[in-house]
């Protein structure tokens, strides 16, 4: 497996790719302030070149995620669109409405049920659980859903994952996030749906908003995903056959950022250990 490009910024890519998928947390935010450097390149990259398309994994649709980079200063000139997984994900609760469903998540995600028709229930009279992430995403385990989850599996009842993060960086905490719940249930036999990062629908309507952008449909090959996560952006981008820009400093940054910048052997080992291949890798998304 071919160990990625070191590079030192977006310029040196930016004339290769007609369009970006940009991973948000941990590339141009940290969950409390946002990236001006990372926010200044997307910008250039977006005037120069082509659509940049924020990918990101929360579990709400993107309306909110955007008066939330709003308040953190995130630019709107650095993106064109912006697909969650919420967005995804509603496909996928649709389906199954009217549930009832036991919801597990902070009530901040509320919207991503708004209008679709769903019931909802205690644990004891659900047909299936909604997790968007812990119900208190600063000190919730995953272990501490675990005697629940057990009931859950012995009744078959199916999970649909909202966040397949694992951990997010808010400030200089990492957070547990859905992604931990359901790989938490999937242990004990449970059945999960996801729809977003790294599965293909959160891709398939991320691609079909840059073509919208550009007018015309987009070429694989001169589209790079950017982000932070291994499991989520790297893995997705894998799969999609898509060239993926590792940002090293985000929620791997302890293992991956020495004290001379960037530790290409440590990017490169990290992958290998888990089957994975970036195209390229950075230490902080600059342009």
């Amino acid at each position: 497996m071919t160990a990625p490009q070191t590079v030192a910024g977006l310029s040196q890519l930016s004339t290769q790719y007609d369009a970006l998928l940009c991973d948000v947390w941990g590339v141009i935010h940290n969950g409390r302030e946002s990236f001006p450097a990372a926010c200044a390149a997307l910008a250039r990259f977006r005037a120069e070149r082509g659509p940049v398309v924020l990918i990101s994994n929360a579990a709400r649709p993107h309306a909110p995620v955007i008066e939330q980079l709003d308040a953190m200063g995130v630019p709107r000139e650095a993106w064109s669109h912006i697909v969650t997984s919420g967005d995804a994900t509603r496909v996928l609760l649709a389906d199954r409405a009217p549930g009832p469903a036991w919801l597990i998540g902070v009530d901040r995600d509320a919207p991503l049920y708004e209008g679709l028709g769903l019931e909802t229930s205690d644990l004891a009279h659900a047909k299936f659980i909604s997790v968007t992430g812990p119900y208190d995403d600063e000190n919730d385990e995953p272990a501490d859903y675990r005697d629940r989850f057990l009931e859950a599996v012995g009744r078959d009842l199916e999970m649909v994952c909202a966040n397949p993060d694992i951990v997010v960086q808010r400030g200089d905490k990492l957070i547990y996030c859905g992604g931990a719940l359901a790989q938490l249930y999937e242990s004990l036999g449970g059945r999960v749906a996801m729809a977003g990062k790294p599965h293909s629908a959160i891709y398939k309507l991320s691609l079909s908003k840059a073509a919208e952008s550009l007018g015309r449909p987009v070429d694989p090959a001169r589209v790079l995903c950017i982000g932070d996560g291994l499991p989520t952006d790297v893995r997705g981008a894998n799969a999609q056959g898509l060239d993926v820009l590792f940002v090293a400093s985000g929620i791997h940054g302890a293992e991956t950022i020495g004290p001379e910048g960037l530790n290409a052997a440590a990017v490169a080992d990290l992958l290998h250990q888990d089957g994975l291949s970036a195209t390229y890798a950075i230490a902080d998304l600059v342009w």
